[in-house]
């Protein structure tokens, strides 16, 4: 009999740490104890939040409990019950009497975005990508694909590369759900990370932003941005990562349907078969939108073979100095 009534007693203990884990928003608890979210390194499926030198990323994981990682500590990682652990160096008892005041607390305005569950690859990724180093320069950008530094540190880039501990520079891939993995790129070298599933890599945007460039390569967006300084200002980028899959199609269009009316897609791939294939690929989608106020961009080099790393290099290299316009053909609505 008394077996079974500490049985009854671990079972209830155990729902009561289950409803911790999966009903405590990790996000809005952390805001109770002073920590502030940052919206220009949070995105889908995953919240950075700081206090002081803390750093945290909260996510979910596939059991659909709230779980973080602190960016700067390896060991500092688990769900709700081990953040205040951690924090206030408490025993499990004193954490349970803190987080029963915040189960089924009367509904208040829901202050974050929903976080769908994630799977352990992209919750590895994401940790991994997470502890690399965002630095000012980038060595190979600069000296190997002639890159300014000038453009790696504007606005509309600054936070879409990072160094690993190799030194090489590497592009982060979102799709729906968020980080879905990354390129890694140095010099004769071209990688992608374990486990992960190529989505777009993106520039920073704006809310004002009229102009969508799609490139092949993250270096072909940047030095499209190199050569092309004017067209900047209302202007985003993305990255297909080379030829794109029936699942980054989906996404391409998802991406272009939440475009603002009257914005414009440009098409600036490679001039080759498969950068010409690509660029009426990407007209099709547009056209398959139905949607008469948007503008379709073809916008191809003319010299056979070339990319826009390549004509980056050689105007850098033959110290002639890039055009100040954006000479784009003729724009036409897709209908």
């Amino acid at each position: 009999m008394g077996n079974r009534e500490g049985k009854g007693v671990r079972g209830n203990s155990d729902i009561e740490l289950e409803a911790f884990k999966r009903e405590i928003d990790l996000r809005q608890f952390a805001v109770s104890l002073g920590y502030e979210i940052d919206r220009q390194e949070s995105w889908r499926g995953s919240a950075v939040l700081r206090r002081g030198a803390d750093k945290i990323v909260v996510k979910r994981n596939g059991n659909g409990h709230y779980v973080f990682f602190s960016v700067r500590d390896d060991d500092d990682h688990g769900t709700v019950i081990d953040f205040v652990q951690g924090r206030r160096n408490l025993s499990l008892g004193a954490v349970r009497k803190v987080l029963r005041g915040w189960i089924g607390r009367p509904a208040t305005p829901r202050q974050f975005p929903a976080l769908e569950p994630t799977s352990p690859d992209r919750m590895r990724i994401e940790c991994a990508y997470r502890g690399m180093a965002g630095v000012s320069r980038y060595p190979y950008l600069e000296q190997d694909r002639c890159v300014p530094a000038g453009v790696l540190g504007s606005a509309r880039f600054v936070g879409r590369m990072r160094m690993d501990s190799r030194g090489n520079t590497v592009f982060p891939h979102f799709d729906a759900a968020g980080l879905c993995g990354y390129e890694i790129k140095n010099r004769g070298f071209t990688g992608f990370a374990a486990g992960g599933q190529k989505g777009f890599w993106f520039s920073q945007t704006r809310r004002d932003d009229r102009h969508l460039i799609l490139t092949e390569s993250a270096v072909d967006a940047l030095s499209h941005a190199a050569l092309f300084p004017d067209a900047e200002d209302q202007t985003r980028y993305a990255s297909l990562g080379g030829k794109p899959g029936k699942r980054q199609m989906g996404l391409l269009q998802a991406t272009i349907a939440e475009l603002p009316e009257g914005a414009e897609i440009v098409a600036a791939f490679d001039a080759d078969p498969a950068g010409r294939g690509l660029a009426g690929d990407i007209c099709q989608v547009v056209a398959n939108l139905a949607r008469s106020d948007l503008i379709f961009t073809s916008h191809l080099l003319m010299q056979e073979g070339e990319d826009w790393n390549m004509v980056l290099q050689n105007r850098y290299r033959s110290r002639r100095m890039p055009s100040r316009k954006m000479q784009l053909p003729d724009r036409r609505p897709v209908g």
